[in-house]
C-alpha cells in the first residue's frame, strides 16, 4: 500500500484508508476523501509539498504532510 504523495500527476487512485486524527481527519472527510473515492493527481508544486487533487468534481489542495497519512490502491 502506498501513500497519496506518491502518487502521480495524471494518474487516478482510489483512497484505501485515512490515518489522519481530530480536524485534520474532520477537514478530509468534509473535502470528500473518504475509503473508496476517486481522486486524480492534477498537478504539484514546488519542491513536491503542495498537491492539486480533483474530486468529486471539485479541486482541492493538500500538503505534502495532509496527502502522506491517506493511502491508496
Amino acid at each position: 500500500m502506498r501513500n497519496l504523495h506518491n502518487a502521480v500527476i495524471g494518474e487516478k487512485v482510489i483512497v484505501n484508508s485515512l490515518f489522519a486524527e481530530n480536524e485534520l481527519k474532520e477537514r478530509l472527510l468534509a473535502l470528500g476523501v473518504t475509503k473508496g473515492a476517486k481522486l486524480e493527481v492534477l498537478r504539484k508544486g514546488p519542491q513536491d509539498n503542495l498537491t492539486v487533487f480533483r474530486i468529486r468534481g471539485a479541486m482541492i489542495a493538500l500538503r505534502k504532510e495532509e496527502s502522506s497519512l491517506i493511502y491508496i490502491h
